[in-house]
């Protein structure tokens, strides 16, 4: 039987708002949950009472309905100031609402839509302690509206773990703009049998995304001849209804949410009509028009055109704002009821493809695909009980020597500085070199300190990967998966160092979750990284892929050896060491940052060449007269 998870739906638009994005998240999230998932909606709300009844689930740790239920769960709207005046209001605090949402009752999966900051969700994808699955519909007015805030917004769809689009058009357009993968993946609709009937035709208009469409509409209304036999439904979702002038007023009415729904109004339609001007808003619409029986009638912007011209035209196209031809092609369809039901007809041919369950069964496997990549821990009692009888040692897993072209410390200060810091044992993982951790591993009986032969290679693009339990020099500039290859052909472990330090060489997210089922362990704690945030970064990553945590000083100067340190049983080899690092406590000492990173300016900067020569060749005097 398939895998069966607790997934987290996020809309960032208004539950009762009949948006695109929310027919997506509901149409989906009742499939899944009759396929056996169980599955929530959190979602910004109009409704006071909403509001507080979610707050009181997600207290009590009742996120999730029964089986086979979908909850909605407000995280947010405008509420009354107590003693407030003239209907003032404040925010309910709704990154809260949702950190504690997703804190208590934790998902497998949180699946965003529309991520674009600010909104609900893209607070879910920050707060996000679970698989992360991003999907994107029509958004080309949002992604130009991100562009002054760039960075910030890829930092955090820099927490995805896979992304689709509705449209091959979006996709095309977030990949240009934010470059990863997209999977597409289609709305579906529920689909209609249109009955015959006999009278006027019924044209129906439902975008609302922009006014100037509704105007071209009622503009080509106008242009239509006197004798036509037409009556058209304008539905207003929410806001100040149009004024319809004299002389259409007989024949077109307008409706609101409270009135009827979409779906309704597009059942009842002979004809639907999308008619945006230079941003593509409402391509579901469309779908949602053919899975009604409604022949639509389109703006030629990409997306629409994607729904609209299949193997065969299922619909008719005009230029972004031509009120004639919109005039022409609507008069066409209302003089020709034999093109309306030949294209409905073709349209027919369709039906797998609006089916909610293909949808449905697409993301099933894309959230299997991305579980799968979750580390499973091999269950190894003899490895287990010996480690039992093991002591505590305390371990630092990241240092350099002067084997390093941009560390000053010769390996027999190092060894002495380790021993004098207290550690069991150290991984020498110097950059782009292994001859320093040999000299180390050669000299660490005399100071009692177990040594890891390791290196910090650079590969072509992709960041830092170390090597631990190596014994040959692996080249620098290799790719990752080359690198990773390389490591592996020595036994050896594969150690991701400071992940999402941005102010050091890392792997970006993509690369990362390419090889993320060959990493061993990932250092998720370095006192070298200046911003606290990338250590908890690699916090989460770790978390959530059940990666084995490791840490390191990634000390340049011996002052800095053991700031951080992993306190473990003793083990030998690296299949006791991984195992007995999955038990491991990390410790931190504090230790300032500036002070260390000022002493490594000093030893291989500030300092002239022979000084350093001289300063080093003195260290290494003193180690030898106190053995």
């Amino acid at each position: 039987m398939p895998e069966r998870f607790s997934i987290a739906q996020v809309s960032p638009y208004p539950w009762e708002d009949e948006h695109e994005v929310n027919a997506f998240v509901g149409a989906l999230s009742a499939e899944l949950a009759g396929a056996g998932h169980r599955v929530v909606v959190l979602a910004p709300t109009h409704s006071t009472a909403l509001v507080r009844d979610s707050r009181r689930l997600i207290r009590s740790g009742e996120l999730f309905g029964p089986e086979g239920e979908v909850r909605v769960v407000g995280v947010g709207e405008l509420l009354p100031l107590a003693g407030a005046r003239r209907g003032a209001g404040a925010p309910l605090d709704i990154s809260r609402t949702i950190e504690e949402a997703l804190s208590t009752s934790p998902p497998d999966f949180v699946h965003v839509h529309e991520p674009f900051a600010p909104s609900a969700a893209s607070v879910a994808l920050r707060h996000s302690r679970s698989l992360n699955v991003g999907s994107f519909h029509a958004p080309a007015e949002r992604v130009l509206s991100t562009q002054v805030a760039r960075r910030f917004v890829e930092l955090f769809f820099g927490r995805l773990d896979a992304r689709t689009a509705s449209f091959e058009a979006t996709r095309a357009l977030m990949q240009r703009v934010f470059p990863a993968d997209y999977r597409v993946l289609r709305p579906g609709a529920a689909r209609t049998e249109q009955a015959d009937r006999d009278g006027p035709v019924n044209i129906a208009f439902c975008d609302q995304e922009e006014r100037g469409a509704l105007r071209l509409f009622l503009r080509a209304l106008r242009r239509l001849d006197a004798d036509l036999d037409w009556q058209a439904t304008v539905f207003v979702p929410s806001g100040a209804a149009p004024t319809i002038r004299s002389r259409l007023v007989d024949r077109v009415r307008v409706l609101s949410a409270a009135d009827t729904t979409q779906a309704e109004v597009l059942a009842g339609a002979d004809i639907a009509v999308v008619a945006s001007l230079g941003v593509a808003t409402a391509p579901g619409l469309l779908v949602r028009a053919l899975g009604a029986g409604a022949v639509p009638v389109a703006s030629r912007l990409a997306p629409y055109e994607e729904v609209v011209c299949r193997d065969e035209d299922l619909g008719l196209l005009f230029e972004p704002g031509d009120v004639d031809t919109l005039a022409a092609q609507l008069e066409r369809l209302i003089r020709d009821a034999g093109l309306r039901a030949t294209l409905r007809e073709r349209a027919r041919r369709y039906d797998d493809d609006l089916d909610w369950a293909r949808v449905a069964r697409g993301f099933e496997a894309i959230y299997a695909e991305v579980a799968a990549r979750r580390h499973v821990a091999e269950n190894k009692p003899a490895v287990r009980a010996r480690l039992a009888e093991r002591p505590l040692i305390d371990v630092d897993l990241h240092m350099h020597t002067d084997h390093s072209s941009d560390c000053a410390t010769p390996v027999g200060v190092l060894l002495a500085s380790a021993r004098d810091a207290g550690l069991g044992a150290i991984a020498v993982t110097d950059h782009n070199e292994i001859s320093g951790a040999l000299d180390a591993r050669a000299k660490a009986a005399e100071f009692g300190v177990k040594v890891i032969v390791a290196e910090e290679v650079k590969t072509a693009e992709q960041g830092e990967v170390i090597g631990l339990f190596i014994e040959e020099k692996i080249p620098r500039g290799m790719s990752l998966d080359e690198t990773i290859a390389a490591i592996r052909a020595q036994c050896g472990l594969v150690y991701v160092p400071h992940p999402f330090d941005r102010l050091h060489s890392v792997p970006d997210y993509e690369h990362l979750l390419a090889v993320v089922e060959d990493i061993d362990a990932l250092e998720v704690f370095n006192p070298r990284v200046a911003i606290s945030a990338f250590n908890e970064e690699a916090v989460r990553f770790a978390a959530k892929y059940r990666i084995v945590g490791g840490a390191g000083s990634d000390a340049h100067v011996p002052q800095g050896l053991g700031s951080v340190r992993i306190r473990m049983r003793d083990f030998d080899g690296p299949e006791e060491f991984l195992e007995s690092l999955r038990d491991a406590d990390i410790v931190r000492k504090p230790q300032s940052l500036l002070y260390v990173q000022a002493l490594k300016f000093l030893q291989t900067k500030a300092t002239p060449a022979g000084a350093r020569r001289a300063a080093r060749q003195r260290r290494v005097r003193r180690v030898a007269r106190n053995q």
